[in-house]
């Protein structure tokens, strides 16, 4: 199988972090290897896959947190791994709890403070990033875990670019207009960008920030894509996680 490292995590020996792709375990189109139950796929084929995916990681089932995320601007607190609730984020300093997003275009986010050992994930699509619930966590981040903006490292997993993600003018109306490009009766909106300047603005310095150049929608051999391959599209997960033998 192949997995996306994050090169801004990999100095850090006790994290651990992966982003799947289609490729795993040679499962056949349309859903290749996809992580989520929420679609038309082999519930015991997800169930493999994650399995799968979850050991190539040093990880198993029942210390990975997953949501159901709904595109809003809840953030969980985690203690423990499975189901954890409707939210659209998550954080934690649990070692050898697993935070996992899923994704198929929408930018998946993930906050490391080595200095206080907290983790977040975050599933940031239009909506969430209009409610700015990467501000949201960063805020949580600072008040629950004593984090610091400046010690904080970001990584903004592959998702869909700009000239690819093309959206009307009730959505583009919503956000400002250094993030979009006009293109017809359409626009062109940059999420990436958006959530990046959120970090900036924050006080996170742009050495500690990674975004992905990978395009999900451009990738179809890599990468899910739910704008070019509608319902027939599978979904990523994003994981990260705290070793087991580090204690905070």
């Amino acid at each position: 199988m192949l997995i996306i490292r994050a090169g801004i995590f990999r100095k850090y020996s006790e994290l651990i972090f992966g982003f799947s792709t289609k490729i795993g375990l040679n499962r056949a189109a349309p859903y290749h290897f996809n992580m989520s139950l929420a679609v038309n796929d082999s519930k015991a084929n997800v169930e493999s896959n994650r399995k799968f995916f979850f050991r190539k990681l040093g990880l198993n089932g029942t210390s990975v947190a997953s949501q159901r995320q709904i595109h809003g601007d809840n953030v969980a607190l985690i203690n423990g791994g499975n189901y954890c609730s409707d939210s659209d984020a998550m954080i934690t300093h649990k070692p050898n709890l697993g935070l996992a997003i899923s994704s198929a275009d929408c930018p998946a986010i993930f906050l490391y403070d080595p200095i206080n050992r907290g983790i977040a994930a975050v599933h940031s699509g239009w909506r969430g990033t209009k409610k700015k619930i990467l501000l949201k966590t960063l805020s949580m981040l600072v008040k629950d875990f004593n984090s610091k903006p400046i010690d904080i490292m970001a990584y903004i997993a592959p998702s869909i670019s700009q000239k690819n993600y093309e959206v009307g003018e009730e959505v583009a109306s919503l956000f400002d207009n250094n993030y979009r490009i006009s293109k017809g009766e359409k626009y062109l909106l940059d999420l990436q960008r958006i959530n990046k300047d959120i970090m900036l603005e924050f006080g996170l310095h742009e050495k500690n920030i990674q975004v992905s150049s990978l395009c999900s929608y451009e990738l179809k051999d890599l990468l899910h894509s739910y704008r070019r391959d509608g319902e027939k599209s599978g979904r990523a997960f994003g994981v990260i996680a705290l070793k087991e033998n580090y204690e905070k």
